[in-house]
């Protein structure tokens, strides 16, 4: 018979636990002294028990049986075939090309790939009913599962302008595209922008969210898959509670439209708190970053190159952030349990706090207008920008730390040479609708100032 060893033990209650705290204290302040205010506005308790949680939200995560994704420029057709197919050899479940232009020979590269074990996902640099129908054609030929990630929305926080003008074209070809093809799904959040612009959590999901409420409004036939392209930072707890509210607020939007559709989420970490300097302290941030993805309950995860900054796709660099990811799924049997941050006092209630104060703004955002209006106004970006604002104040005042660059770093580490890519934000003058949402990463302008003394 098994035996309940919690019933040898006294309950201790959370006043209890409060009372030693202070205690140990000495006299100092417990609010001061041991709890922190995040940047959400969310008070984290240096302890959490029962008494923490409320009625849930909404559901539990998803087990964390993740795809590794590679990511793949393609350019050369017969090059990106080459590197699939190696990729996939190599460990990758899972790939995420990046389409430039409709004269890429889609059918060759399908034809050439490993559909019914692989998992494939389409980055479109432009909108074309006729290429994304042959796509679906062959998905159901070959009964693969194909994402073709279709944000055009995305495409004009981030740029400024939509896929064509005007702005209807855009919603008319995403719903002839719902109404003339069965077998891919269709639509994608690229919520990735918003936290490397420097948005908090609280904004990435309810921004998210409202853009995802858009498409409902303007497509009233979805009925496949939604990929959520997020981006994970380094608040290791934080960002597994990002990914189950995202999941769990998906479900109340959705089921209010009568859609019965999944939630699909295709994470890789930040860019923001990555660097040039003491390059190798970005693996250290990626495989932590990885790990929340997972335990958060991503369906793939695409890792980020330690070097991807400065270096132009490489091998070696490719291998290593596989890697990471293989040794989660095969050594740290990261994907063997469902479900495992349940039960987690602080996990679950950090979770329920930023989808109570996500799904608030998000019915803000649609008291007054909704997203697209909002990022017409240029409201979404400016709210993005306070935020991303106090975030560097705190890392150019030394609060915020990313080792190497302003704590410890390394004088006689030399970058200029080593630079195939330029890491800072490009500008590109031209006649935008709105004003762009620009990703910009926290190291830039110190990096700028040791490079120019090299």
């Amino acid at each position: 018979m098994a035996q309940n060893l919690f019933e040898d033990f006294n309950a201790v209650s959370a006043k209890q636990w409060k009372q030693k705290i202070q205690f140990e204290l000495k006299g100092a302040d417990y609010n001061e002294t041991v709890i922190w205010n995040s940047p959400e506005e969310i008070k984290v308790k240096p302890f959490y028990d029962k008494e923490d949680l409320k009625a849930k939200v909404g559901s539990n995560t998803q087990a964390t049986a993740f795809t590794i994704c590679q990511n793949i420029f393609v350019h050369d057709i017969d090059k990106s075939i080459e590197r699939a197919l190696d990729t996939i050899q190599r460990g990758a479940t899972s790939l995420r090309f990046t389409i430039p232009n409709e004269n890429i020979a889609i059918e060759k590269l399908l034809a050439a790939l490993p559909l019914a074990t692989t998992t494939l996902y389409f980055h479109f640099q432009f909108l074309s009913i006729d290429f994304v129908k042959k796509i679906d054609q062959i998905a159901k030929e070959k009964e693969a599962t194909i994402f073709c990630l279709l944000d055009p929305i995305g495409q004009l926080a981030q740029d400024g302008n939509w896929f064509s003008t005007p702005e209807k074209d855009n919603f008319e070809t995403l719903k002839s595209l719902f109404e003339s093809t069965q077998n891919c799904s269709l639509l994608s959040i690229n919520m990735g922008l918003y936290q490397n612009a420097g948005a908090n959590m609280v904004q990435e999901i309810a921004y998210g969210l409202a853009q995802a409420n858009e498409y409902f409004n303007h497509i009233p036939n979805c009925k496949k898959s939604v990929v959520f392209q997020v981006a994970v930072g380094s608040n290791y707890f934080f960002e597994i509670a990002k990914l189950r509210a995202i999941r769990q607020l998906f479900e109340i939007v959705s089921t209010a439209y009568e859609l019965d559709i999944d939630c699909h989420i295709l994470a890789t970490p930040t860019k923001r708190n990555k660097t040039i300097y003491d390059y190798n302290v970005n693996m250290l941030r990626t495989t932590t970053e990885c790990m929340s993805a997972i335990l958060g309950g991503a369906d793939a995860v695409a890792n980020l190159p330690y070097d991807a900054l400065y270096h132009k796709d490489n091998e070696f660099g490719d291998r290593i952030a596989r890697n990471q990811l293989l040794i989660l799924k095969n050594e740290s049997y990261f994907d063997k349990v469902n479900n495992p941050a349940d039960g987690s006092y602080y996990i679950e209630s950090i979770t329920q706090q930023l989808a109570e104060k996500a799904l608030q703004l998000f019915k803000d955002i649609e008291k007054n207008g909704g997203f697209l209006k909002q990022l017409k106004d240029g409201i979404v970006k400016r709210k993005i920008q306070e935020s991303a604002d106090k975030e560097q104040a705190l890392f150019d005042a030394g609060k915020k730390i990313l080792l190497g660059t302003n704590k410890h770093p390394n004088p006689t580490d030399r970058m200029k040479h080593d630079l195939e890519l330029f890491p800072f934000v490009k500008i590109n003058p031209r006649k935008t609708l709105i004003t762009p949402i620009i990703e910009k990463r926290l190291a830039e302008k110190i990096e700028q100032e040791r490079l120019a003394t090299e």
